[in-house]
């Protein structure tokens, strides 16, 4: 029998975490499924970040569970890649290295993983940038080859942590449109924290909305627009007022 498609990837039943006597997230219950795209916004502080580590099991819950694949997050950590905000490129290896890091830590042959390498960064538009060193990278350049590192392992769950919120709107902007186009390609599912309502839109089929601490889900907002997006995106009024809409959910949230 072929698998459901509705079938969770992701599952999160009453999950909490505290740190000491503070509760970061409260009663978490969500799913997704193979595919989804998900965006965590929600007021600072209110534990996004520590949502993603949730299902990354970096954190464990202190109540509830959180299975990726029927999985302890513990045990599925080779379906799943995580990219942060900071590229967190080792300075004396040069491009190709640095993208190669992940795979050699797994034990994956020379051959392979420089075969890999090669394709992906060609994939994220660095094909020409195989020798540079860290140094010699814009910000935008160097997020790219994070995201490249990334796809080397063929993750099935992909976990983003603010990945452009330090790059200019033009460079991020592009990068959320090379993102979708690598998503329509390789088929995993997301979870991307960000505080922009107007990424958040563009990005998903699904946000999450966080209330301030205790974090919980004040909202589940569901994304109606086209599967395929591109920059003229951003100009339909139909984008517009759904931004609009997730920025008064965030405020409320507050």
């Amino acid at each position: 029998m072929p698998p459901n498609p509705d079938t969770p990837l992701v599952k999160i039943e009453n999950a909490s975490k505290c740190f000491g006597d503070t509760i970061v997230l409260d009663r978490i219950n969500f799913s997704a499924k193979k595919g989804d795209f998900v965006s965590l916004v929600g007021p600072s502080g209110c534990g996004k970040s520590t949502f993603l580590k949730l299902i990354a099991g970096l954190h464990l819950a202190s109540e509830g569970s959180v299975t990726i694949d029927g999985l302890d997050p513990k045990n599925a950590r080779e379906e799943m890649a995580f990219i942060f905000q900071d590229a967190n490129l080792l300075p004396w290896r040069r491009v190709l290295s640095n993208v190669e890091l992940s795979s050699q830590l797994r034990g994956v042959s020379k051959r392979k993983r420089q075969e890999t390498a090669r394709e992906v960064l060609e994939l994220v538009g660095l094909s020409h940038a195989l020798r540079h060193f860290p140094w010699q990278l814009s910000g935008g350049m160097k997020m790219r080859v994070s995201i490249a590192r990334a796809l080397t392992l063929s993750p099935k769950l992909l976990l983003l942590d603010e990945p452009f919120g330090a790059l200019d709107e033009m460079t991020r902007d592009k990068l959320n449109e090379d993102l979708l186009r690598i998503k329509a390609r390789d088929g995993w599912t997301a979870f991307f924290v960000t505080h922009s309502a107007a990424e958040a839109v563009f990005l998903s089929n699904q946000i999450i909305v966080l209330s301030a601490k205790p974090g919980r889900i004040a909202e589940v907002i569901n994304v109606k627009l086209p599967a395929f997006r591109d920059a003229d995106l951003r100009e339909t009024s139909e984008y517009l007022r759904q931004v609009a809409n997730v920025s008064r959910s965030i405020r409320k949230a507050h």
